[in-house]
């Protein structure tokens, strides 16, 4: 495939040699970092409300339990348990608020090797990531997490006189990282039709490929939702179920690029072809 002049301009512009890449580089790294580190001290000063606010889904399915939302209680049974918690909180967080940022930081950096069209096909997917994983997480938050817990809850047994008192009493590290595991799991799942989608954007993958391992698909949604979940049936088939869907939605994403990327084909080889006749054409001048 030739390279047109004007690409061929654009990417001398963008040749740098090795060193002003490297300070490129560390300024890049230098932003993301302070970003992080910036949001992690915010959520870190905030860590106590924050985890408040994760124990909400878990109010919820006290409450669908038939329990009283205003007796729920978290234990730490090492002196520092709820401190690295907290740390582990406020990373958490901390990476999430400045993913917008950092992932910005990687665009401006591989953008100056792109092609214009690489870059304006690459930008919205920029956009598209943090917002499907907010909406993975916000699933997670709102739905998943009362129905987990509310699970967990109906174990619980009663005390009577032919059977001991069993209470559910979950430990504030292991209740963060049920709930970060879940949010992991379905922000991750949820990137599914934008790592396809880029893809068949650069030929790697297209639709009738997609489309014929469908099978495999669901068989291996069943398999990741097994091992990222808890040993529960409920969250696994939570987080199987939307990664099917999902596939079928990279499916449809995947044959509106390939039909777009025809449609642009067609119209460059028109254009080419109307060119080439007008070049042929004899000047009526010289007839």
């Amino acid at each position: 495939m030739s390279v047109s002049d004007k690409d061929k301009e654009e990417i001398e512009k963008s040749s740098a040699p090795l060193i002003e890449h490297l300070i490129e580089l560390r300024r890049r790294l230098i932003w993301s970092l302070g970003g992080f580190f910036v949001a992690f001290l915010v959520c870190f000063f905030f860590a106590k409300r924050l985890f408040n606010l994760l124990v909400v889904p878990f109010k919820w399915a006290t409450q669908w339990a038939g329990l009283d939302p205003h007796k729920v209680e978290l234990i730490y049974t090492a002196p520092q348990e709820f401190f690295f918690t907290q740390v582990k909180l406020a990373m958490f967080g901390g990476m999430v608020i400045a993913f917008p940022l950092i992932a910005t930081q990687i665009y401006k950096f591989i953008a100056p090797g792109l092609y214009k069209n690489e870059r304006n096909a690459f930008l919205p997917f920029l956009i598209a990531s943090p917002i499907l994983f907010l909406m993975g997480a916000s699933l997670v938050y709102f739905f998943f997490t009362p129905m987990v817990m509310w699970f967990f809850l109906a174990m619980q047994q009663v005390g009577t006189n032919d059977q001991v008192q069993i209470s559910l009493l979950p430990k504030v590290s292991e209740y963060l990282s049920l709930i970060m595991t879940l949010i992991f799991s379905f922000g991750l799942v949820f990137q599914l039709p934008v790592v396809t989608s880029l893809l068949t954007r650069v030929g790697l993958l297209s639709s009738q490929a997609l489309a014929d391992k469908r099978k495999w698909a669901i068989v291996l949604s069943f398999v990741v939702a097994a091992v990222l979940t808890p040993p529960d049936p409920l969250s696994q088939c939570g987080l199987a179920v939307p990664t099917i869907i999902l596939y079928e939605v990279a499916i449809w994403s995947s044959r509106m690029i390939e039909r777009s990327q025809a449609r642009d084909r067609l119209a460059r080889e028109q254009q080419g072809e109307g060119s080439s006749v007008a070049g042929n054409t004899p000047d009526a001048s010289s007839t």
